[in-house]
């Protein structure tokens, strides 16, 4: 009977129908791709000083959102906050107990040391907004 019914309807859907279908199976692939696909983290560079510093741009999420530095060594990340959207107006490290307010197209430093390796998610205030920071083993390179 189902196989019926989808043969006759199929059969009365015209280009303009059948575009719409295509659209939303595509942009539910986006939609699936952009919040569960694997992302690339960016390494922190090591200033003078031994800190590990990355710039992060906040705008409808964070750019870089996978960070990447070494165990046991300073971690500087500055936050440039560019909206006003209330949902960025924070960012949070709960692993770490980190919380700081970030002024909308402002410059915030959060500076820290990782002493663990793992995988630790920052967040924002209603944590709808998402990164990982990646602490790596500090250790001889091979």
């Amino acid at each position: 009977m189902s196989i019926w019914i989808w043969a006759t309807t199929s059969a009365t859907l015209d280009g303009s129908e059948w575009a719409v279908i295509v659209a939303g199976a595509a942009a539910i692939i986006f939609v699936l791709w952009y919040f569960f696909g694997e992302r690339q983290g960016v390494a922190a560079k090591a200033t003078e000083g031994g800190a590990q510093e990355i710039s992060i741009t906040v705008k409808g999420g964070y750019s870089p959102d996978t960070i990447i530095v070494k165990q046991g060594r300073p971690v500087r990340l500055k936050f440039r906050r560019e909206e006003t959207a209330s949902c960025s107006e924070q960012v949070i490290f709960s692993d770490f107990g980190i919380v700081r307010d970030l002024p909308p197209f402002q410059t915030t430093v959060v500076e820290f040391t990782p002493d663990k390796p793992g995988e630790y998610a920052f967040t924002c205030g209603m944590r709808m907004l998402r990164g990982r920071l990646i602490v790596e083993p500090d250790g001889p390179a091979v």
